[in-house]
């Protein structure tokens, strides 16, 4: 089984069954931005988290075995930025962004995060394994017109 066919498996079972990320997160332990990453095949787990998400959706032993194999990261890029700052930001988008947007819609509907009324933080905050980049965007959500 693909990470496309596993994805498509777990989407169906998880609005057949009315569940949200948050409460597939809760079952296997682990966040709903991971855990939801992991669904769309971008992230792994182990066999024991892929055991209980297939077990709570109901679908059979290939989705929980692919649900462990690592991902082809960003797979579908079209294209990779050199300057590296850029590059990790893009990287971020091509692992996440299919979280973000299914969380996103899940949350709010069908729409789009504003980058027009929008504002991001960036934070130093100390640590002492290594200073850590804290990351805040904060954007309206545009819900998308029916007419």
């Amino acid at each position: 089984m693909t990470k496309f066919e596993m994805t498509e498996a777990i989407l169906a079972a998880k609005k057949a069954k009315q569940l949200t990320w948050t409460t597939l997160a809760q079952v296997i332990g682990l966040s709903e931005v991971f855990t939801t990453s992991a669904c769309l095949g971008e992230n792994a787990l182990s066999l024991d988290e892929a055991n209980k998400l297939a077990t709570l959706l109901e679908l059979d032993d290939a989705v929980a075995v692919a649900l462990t194999e690592y991902a082809d990261k960003g797979e579908a890029a079209p294209a990779i930025p050199k300057e590296p700052l850029q590059y990790r930001f893009q990287e971020i988008l091509y692992v996440y962004g299919p979280t973000m947007k299914a969380l996103i819609e899940e949350k709010f509907g069908p729409g789009i995060m504003s980058a027009i009324d929008f504002t991001m933080d960036i934070e130093k905050v100390p640590d002492p394994k290594g200073d850590r980049v804290k990351v805040t965007m904060n954007g309206k959500f545009l819900g998308y017109k029916k007419w």
